[in-house]
């Protein structure tokens, strides 16, 4: 259930942060002379940049900014320039927001810009030459492209292409594609899951990795392209949200390195990646560089030198949330070690640095998301940025890049030295949106919570808050469960939405959550209903007895996911009069009964590792922490919320929440979207779950 998308322990070479850094934090956009709070409307208005890449001479950064047409209901995407070298620069357009661009990727020789755009009337790759000009189609095939990466030498491109894996031509998937939507019955006969994965159906296609030539001039010739990855019956990427970074050349353009899940009618519960390696020119069959980790094998990355592969890898199969371990292997021996072993944290994307000797990532940690930089030699681990989260970087030579976001502010770009030194904010994005818009001041706090560990929180103080007075809360309880709700300013549940609307705002980060060690993220497991219920009754009790302005008889409990599940779980177990401690819930895309839950969704191996086995061999363990099974001590009013295209817990979960509460005529209402999956992604469907969610809570928590 964890999406796309981990303090225990730090071992002796980790850099140890004692406090919350705040070096570096994006600065809140609002104006100081503050007239209002933050809205719903301006949430889906905000521009998002992200993608952010560094040209090979490391002069100029381009990035992908999304921008919200609300009248189409839809995000619009387009290409930026940014001249580092002249600081007084300011970001230039290069692609129409109209012309949907996406994954900026820069040519060998820095003069022209690789972008994925739907322009022609498909998902192609287009070359944008920054010496003047307009864009120009590199591929001009059959089917959409899903991702794209260039070779090294600039000789090569790797595109991603669904396909029915029994055709030989990209013709013939076309045609049958095509004959597809044309026949009359719709009935689909399978043989084995999965039938629908995330919010899809499945139509008996795959995304399969292939090459094209590129003449001198860097376009691709009409030739049917090379299949690489013939054979492997997986998806590359991986869906639903694998992308280019699953990808990578080796140094000397001659190999491609991928990673698939190849798992037949096992798929929907095995974990096991594997990172295949393949000649450009197809001459042999993918070899299966990591057949002996039957876990996650993922984000491959090639020094210069081209002699060693890094890459993240779990060690528990089944296991979706264990740590993710950087791996380093000599591609000639095969021999492979861990680097920094005993960092208790799990890695996200890897970048080596131009001399490869020190590898940068970032990774959850204490409630912020930052940059590290790892020396290859000795493991040692320094944290280059502070407070806030990383949601991409880059890195050439000396420079290094960044998308930054908090609490208090959505994301900005951000220059540093690899050292982490002499930062530079490059952006001031939706400055003019946010003019006269007050934030609530977020502080993060931590308790001792199950088991005697620390546990951290954070609290949000309203936009227009007055001291000495008391102020209703909205305590979210976040989805994963393995994640973390800590300093990142998020699209869907975003405190500031509740601060804007005179809310103080409360969140914990209760075992099972990432950032804080692995054996802190492993609690959850089995213990749904216990061990981190127990975190958010001492959370909740210890920032009552902290924070003076909440007012603990006027607040609601609201989550999704995980989230969800809990809502459901405190309505029979934290919520009853008797308590005092909810006047109202939200439930969004909650788990309701948890065996219906085993049998209906999709990534089966989720819920057989959360239960330490399948429904059937261990009903029990499905029936200890059963929201459906405590339906009877259901007494608060409750909001149910649910997506018809969310099949990770599919709609009937929503339902059945729904109907509980009816039958027994606790005061309670549904809210549904047909059109959305397990997020609400729809700008005017966002606004309206905020209105709806809003509307909730001010009902149930006014004063009396």
């Amino acid at each position: 259930m964890k999406f796309p998308t981990r303090l225990a322990r730090f071992g002796a070479p980790a850099l140890i942060v004692a406090t919350v850094l705040l070096m570096n934090m994006p600065a809140a956009i609002a104006d100081s002379a503050a007239t209002r709070g933050f809205t719903a409307k301006d949430l889906v208005m905000l521009d998002r940049a992200s993608d952010p890449r560094l040209s090979p001479d490391g002069r100029r950064l381009a990035f992908q900014l999304r921008e919200t047409d609300y009248a189409a209901n839809k995000g619009l995407n387009s290409l930026w320039l940014i001249d580092l070298e002249n600081k007084t620069a300011q970001p230039r357009r290069l692609t129409a927001a109209d012309k949907n661009s996406t994954t900026p990727r820069w040519s060998a020789d820095g003069r022209a810009l690789y972008f994925l755009s739907t322009r022609s009337g498909s998902s192609q790759v287009w070359k944008l030459d920054l010496d003047g000009g307009e864009a120009q189609a590199v591929t001009k095939l059959p089917l959409d492209v899903g991702a794209f990466v260039l070779s090294p030498d600039g000789h090569h491109l790797l595109v991603s292409l669904e396909v029915f894996t029994d055709c030989a031509t990209l013709a013939c998937s076309k045609q049958r594609q095509d004959e597809k939507a044309a026949q009359k019955t719709t009935g689909v006969l399978y043989d084995k899951l999965f039938v629908r994965h995330w919010d899809t159906w499945s139509n008996g296609t795959r995304a399969q990795l292939f090459a094209l030539a590129l003449d001198a001039h860097g376009f691709a010739a009409d030739a049917e392209p090379l299949w690489l990855s013939k054979g492997i019956d997986g998806d590359v990427p991986s869906k639903p949200f694998g992308g280019d970074d699953e990808l990578v050349f080796t140094a000397d353009s001659a190999s491609v390195i991928f990673s698939a899940r190849i798992a037949g009618k096992t798929e929907p519960w095995s974990t096991n990646f594997d990172l295949y390696r393949v000649p450009v020119t197809g001459a042999q069959a993918a070899e299966n560089l990591t057949a002996g980790n039957l876990a996650w094998d993922a984000g491959p990355a090639v020094s210069p030198d081209g002699k060693t592969l890094a890459y993240r890898a779990m060690k528990r199969p089944g296991f979706e949330a264990d740590r993710f371990g950087i791996m380093l292997k000599d591609l000639a021996s095969g021999s492979t070690r861990e680097l920094a072993a005993d960092w208790d944290r799990s890695a996200d994307s890897l970048i080596w640095s131009a001399d490869g000797k020190t590898l940068y990532t970032s990774a959850d940690d204490l409630g912020q998301k930052p940059v590290f930089a790892i020396d290859v030699a000795s493991g040692k681990v320094k944290q280059l940025s502070g407070a806030g989260h990383v949601s991409s970087f880059d890195v050439r030579g000396k420079t290094l890049v960044y998308a930054l976001d908090s609490l208090t502010s959505p994301a900005q770009l951000f220059k540093a030295s690899t050292s982490g030194a002499d930062v530079q904010q490059l952006t001031q994005i939706n400055a003019d949106k946010l003019a006269g818009v007050g934030f609530g001041a977020a502080e993060q706090f931590s308790f001792s919570g199950w088991n005697g560990a620390t546990v951290h929180g954070y609290v949000v103080k309203p936009a227009n808050f007055e001291a000495g007075k008391k102020y209703p809360v909205a305590f979210i309880i976040h989805g994963g469960p393995q994640g973390s709700m800590g300093n990142d300013f998020h699209y869907r549940w975003n405190p500031q939405t509740y601060a804007g609307a005179g809310f103080a705002v409360v969140f914990i980060d209760f075992h099972g959550s990432t950032g804080y060690g692995q054996a802190f993220t492993d609690a959850i497991s089995g213990h749904w209903g216990d061990r981190p219920l127990e975190d958010l009754q001492k959370g909740w009790a210890h920032a009552l007895a902290q924070y003076p302005f909440l007012d603990g008889t006027r607040a609601a409990a609201l989550g999704a996911s995980y989230g969800g599940y809990m809502i459901n779980w405190i309505a029979g177990n934290w919520a009853t009069p008797a308590s005092g401690a909810w006047r109202a819930l939200i439930c969004h895309d909650g788990v309701f009964d948890n065996r219906m839950m085993a049998y209906s969704t999709e990534e089966l191996w989720f819920d057989e590792w959360e239960n330490q086995g399948t429904a059937y061999d261990k009903p029990q363990n499905y029936e200890q922490f059963n929201p459906v099974n405590h339906v009877a001590a259901w007494k608060v009013p409750m909001l149910v919320i649910h997506g018809g295209m969310d099949f990770r817990i599919p709609l009937e979960q929503g339902l059945g929440a729904f109907t509980a509460l009816q039958r027994r005529g606790i005061a309670s209402e549904f809210l549904y979207f047909p059109d959305e999956n397990h997020w609400v992604l729809k700008p005017q469907n966002s606004v309206q779950w905020h209105e709806t969610v809003l509307a909730w809570l001010q009902k149930w928590t006014a004063a009396n």
